[in-house]
């Protein structure tokens, strides 16, 4: 099924059909080679999709609790946590405005594993995880620039995408329009795919090395945020705590959850911290698919995200090939054949889920010394020292300089 630049070992496999009913079918061949890793995670496009096609397999457990501001801890969270909300005009406009939300919600409570919810039509919430950084929703109108700040924030760091914004109708031109009016307040972008555990690892050094310079520059209070404040915007928040400020990862994990109850993907930013400690290298994979394929084959989950697809392309042998470069890590999968989603029974499999889910994955696993101790900085009880800081903050600062 895989194979790496290494020497590749083939094996027969079958194809599991995703049905509710679970019939098996058998239906191709694969080569197979060892390989390397970082988990990858995220939706396809909607939470039905990502249900019945079984993609659900990957959460990492975390907060559970249903959550639209503050969580079930009220009130001292409450106490905690400063609430803005802001009522839509219009009953039609609220309802349009809710029916989004509630597919938003069911979207992410599938792709992040969690049972939390976002309510876009109460406006913004946010709670401050230290004195000076913030974590939250995201600004709706120009009027929320103000809001931010007379609450003192000196930097808005937007972690969301076009599409993002689009969703729920949010006119970022205006937002940035009335920031630069505002004196006092930067409104800067550094964007992220929304459920996607490995583009945040992939996209979290040059964030944080924006967010660091950012702070340098403009003191104050730093408000970081996403659309709902309880993925991204968590994550970038604990990594910089991590990284720049002399947190464990845990520490910062317990402080955050105890302001805001949300679901960081903290191994995201463990392979994005071995990333940065070991170079990050990259090794040629090539996926086979050899019968049972009429019309396509393609694959979702590995390093595009489970809402995104890339197609194999047949050869002249009548076979199925696609050629990616991975960095080390562990990527989770499933092919598409012909339309069906399906996993291989023969080749390295995850353990079910709590539903019962299971992708197929392979290893990207480079040098011994590096898979080593990329596993180290993976594990729960790993420090993060002084000197490993340093190596940090001077590849940040190199990424800070380079504009591309």
């Amino acid at each position: 099924m895989a194979m790496s630049c290494a020497a590749a070992r083939t094996v027969l496999a079958s194809a599991v059909k995703v049905t509710s009913e679970g019939r098996s079918k058998r239906a191709f061949e694969v080569s197979f080679s060892n390989l390397a890793s970082v988990s990858v995670y995220g939706s396809w496009s909607t939470a039905r999709s990502l249900k019945m096609a079984n993609l659900d397999g990957h959460s990492t457990g975390g907060a559970s609790n249903e959550s639209r501001v503050t969580s079930s801890r009220a009130p001292r969270v409450q106490r905690l946590q400063n609430v803005q909300v802001m009522a839509n005009a219009g009953k039609t406009e609220d309802t349009e405005v809710e029916k989004k939300t509630e597919e938003y919600s069911d979207t992410m409570q599938v792709a992040m594993g969690t049972a939390l919810t976002y309510r876009h039509e109460l406006g913004m919430n946010y709670a401050h995880v230290l004195p000076n950084l913030i974590v939250g929703s995201c600004l709706q109108t120009p009027a929320d620039v103000d809001k931010l700040r007379k609450a003192g924030i000196s930097t808005v760091f937007c972690l969301q995408q076009d599409p993002d914004l689009a969703y729920f109708d949010v006119d970022i031109g205006a937002i940035i329009e009335r920031a630069k009016e505002v004196d006092g307040i930067e409104h800067i972008r550094a964007q992220i795919r929304d459920f996607d555990p490995y583009d945040l690892r992939l996209r979290l050094p040059k964030v944080v090395a924006t967010l660091l310079q950012a702070a340098k520059r403009n003191g104050g209070t730093t408000y970081i945020h996403c659309t709902a404040g309880l993925g991204r915007a968590p994550a970038v928040a604990l990594t910089y705590m991590y990284w720049i400020l002399g947190y464990d990862l845990s520490e910062a994990n317990a402080m955050l959850q105890k302001v805001r109850t949300c679901h960081p993907k903290l191994d995201s930013i463990k392979a994005a911290t071995a990333d940065l400690l070991t170079g990050n290298s990259k090794e040629k994979v090539k996926l086979a698919w050899f019968r049972g394929a009429k019309e396509s084959v393609e694959v979702a989950g590995l390093d595009v995200g489970w809402y995104e697809r890339v197609s194999f392309t047949r050869s002249s042998d009548g076979n199925w090939y696609l050629d990616r470069e991975l960095p080390v890590g562990k990527y989770e999968f499933k092919y598409i054949v012909d339309g069906t989603w399906c996993i291989s029974p023969d080749t390295s499999r995850t353990e079910p889920n709590k539903d019962g889910h299971v992708n197929n994955f392979i290893e990207v696993k480079g040098d011994k010394s590096t898979w080593e101790f990329r596993e180290k900085v993976m594990a729960a009880d790993f420090v993060l020292t002084s000197e490993h800081r340093e190596i940090i903050k001077t590849k940040l600062e190199e990424l800070a300089e380079n504009k591309n």
